[in-house]
């Protein structure tokens, strides 16, 4: 797929710009938290979604109000999607007391009841399960919303997921099963530690039904998005989606990425760029023009830098923080 197309894109205006604006706020984001990284602002852990931000922009366009999503540590692109703001996305992954979490999760382990964001998950795989747990509640209280539960395509080999597919099956649930397969797990890649040329296919074996779809276009994510939603929201049970992207970072901020080289990461952000797609589609389509795009641009930098002080100014969790939000409080 290339990023420049001559087809007229069957979406309004409104729309593209919308998309267009979400995709470049999780980049901006992405790449201000990189920096924030590497001045030492963010510790521990830290892994940026740059490159994929079709396929969690594309899939929230076909979501609807009350829609759940759970994922993995790659998450702040999914925080920013669903509506989480980005002050407190930004003081979270710094550690400060204005964050989601008060500053006591951090860049994997944030969470938003208000916005059905279920958190980000440090253990590979781990969501899946709690993904289809958040379905079955949907189905017992037969509310008519549908879970989103992503995972990538070196967890796709975990026994936990497999687990997941057959109980999920079973029992109906609305659970759409995410695998965004950047195609280098934690840096093996796809060919070297998977047998199946295509991981959907491997739901067959529990009656579940999926697809593959270009995570470099958010307009394909979209409409596959909605094909799941829609056998979710009918009561037939789960739907698989392997939104085949690309990462054009390393696993973490720690991964130099030497398993593959410059040259590909290259070809595949000036031919398949989801961004530049729909900057294309904008342009062609004369919906805006290049001073258009780089006012927004300059808007979309302006709240991440905003975010980036609110985060270096809010203050570090206070001790007394250790004792709440927790199951049991100590005894005086």
């Amino acid at each position: 797929m290339a990023a420049k197309k001559t087809s007229k894109a069957n979406v309004s205006k409104d729309d593209l710009l919308h998309y267009y604006r979400e995709m470049l706020l999780i980049r901006r984001f992405e790449e201000k938290a990189g920096q924030l990284y590497g001045m030492g602002l963010i510790g521990g852990f830290c892994h940026l979604y740059i490159g994929q931000e079709a396929v969690v922009v594309g899939l929230e366009a076909a979501a609807e109000e009350g829609d759940k999503r759970v994922t993995s540590y790659r998450d702040h692109g999914h925080m920013l999607a669903c509506g989480m703001d980005a002050n407190g996305v930004m003081a979270e992954l710094t550690g400060r007391s204005g964050g989601y979490s008060k500053g006591k999760g951090g860049s994997m382990h944030m969470f938003s009841k208000e916005k059905h964001f279920y958190g980000g998950h440090g253990i590979v795989g781990a969501q899946v399960p709690i993904g289809a747990g958040l379905a079955f509640a949907d189905k017992y209280l037969d509310n008519g919303r549908v879970t989103f539960a992503y995972f990538g395509d070196g967890a796709a080999n975990q026994g936990q997921v497999y687990e997941t597919f057959n109980m999920a099956a079973l029992w109906d649930l609305p659970v759409i099963f995410v695998i965004e397969n950047n195609q280098y797990a934690m840096g093996t890649s796809q060919q070297r530690s998977t047998s199946s040329a295509e991981i959907y296919e491997r739901g067959r074996a529990f009656g579940i039904p999926g697809e593959a779809v270009d995570g470099m276009d958010v307009l394909a994510v979209k409409a596959a998005g909605e094909t799941a939603v829609a056998h979710c929201r009918s009561g037939k049970g789960p739907y698989i989606l392997e939104i085949k992207t690309y990462r054009y970072r390393g696993h973490s901020m720690s991964d130099p990425a030497k398993y593959r080289t410059r040259e590909e990461v290259q070809k595949i952000r000036e031919e398949k760029d989801a961004i530049e797609h729909v900057r294309d589609l904008l342009l062609t389509g004369k919906h805006c023009t290049e001073e258009d795009l780089k006012a927004i641009d300059k808007d979309i930098k302006a709240v991440v830098n905003d975010s980036a002080e609110f985060a270096k100014q809010s203050p570090e969790p206070a001790l007394d923080e250790l004792w709440t939000d927790i199951y049991a409080q100590a005894e005086a």
